[in-house]
């Protein structure tokens, strides 16, 4: 009887300790497994009106999903040249795909979570011949929580002041503790 009253306690305290560490709050594309943003500055998009967002624009879902680690691309968005994006200083964690749609000013990109890490996007800066994105992973571990490490590819949107147009894009990517 002491077995079965331990095991329901360390099942519950199990339960308790992934349920913690799963945040829920990074956007996915429509169609995912992953729950999707209400639209408004939350972990897993860059928060409208950052870094020369149109604040009277309204944010916008990423048109990309992933399907077993491939690329869905519907027909209205358009994958971004590699030789225009510069990710030289990503690890092979991240993904080096980037996507445009919508007016030209909405660009997809890849950021990294799971269990206790959340992923957003920054623009860092923008000039009339490069745009910098810093895909940051917040890592928020509760005191006395077990949080699992897998690692998944969270599609997130930045607006841009302007469309890409010819610009060159530059990734780069930080970490933070939350």
């Amino acid at each position: 009887m002491r077995n079965v009253v331990a095991a329901v306690a360390l099942a519950a305290a199990v339960s308790g300790a992934l349920a913690g560490c799963s945040s829920g709050t990074q956007s996915s594309a429509p169609g995912s497994s992953s729950g999707s943003s209400s639209g408004a500055p939350t972990t897993g998009t860059s928060a409208p009106g950052s870094s020369g967002s149109n604040p009277a624009t309204p944010p916008v879902q990423p048109p990309v999903s992933i399907s077993e680690e491939k690329p869905v691309v519907p027909p209205n968005v358009t994958p971004v040249a590699k030789e225009k994006v510069d990710t030289t200083s990503l690890s092979d964690t991240y993904r080096d795909e980037v996507y445009v749609f919508g007016d030209g000013a909405d660009i997809e990109v890849f950021g990294v979570g799971g269990g206790c890490k959340e992923a957003r996007a920054e623009v860092s800066g923008q000039s009339a011949d490069l745009v910098q994105i810093t895909l940051v992973t917040i890592t928020k571990q509760p005191p006395g929580m077990v949080c699992t490490q897998e690692i998944r590819q969270v599609p997130l949107t930045v607006r841009l002041a302007a469309p890409l147009g010819n610009r060159r894009l530059v990734l780069e990517s930080r970490e933070e503790t939350g």
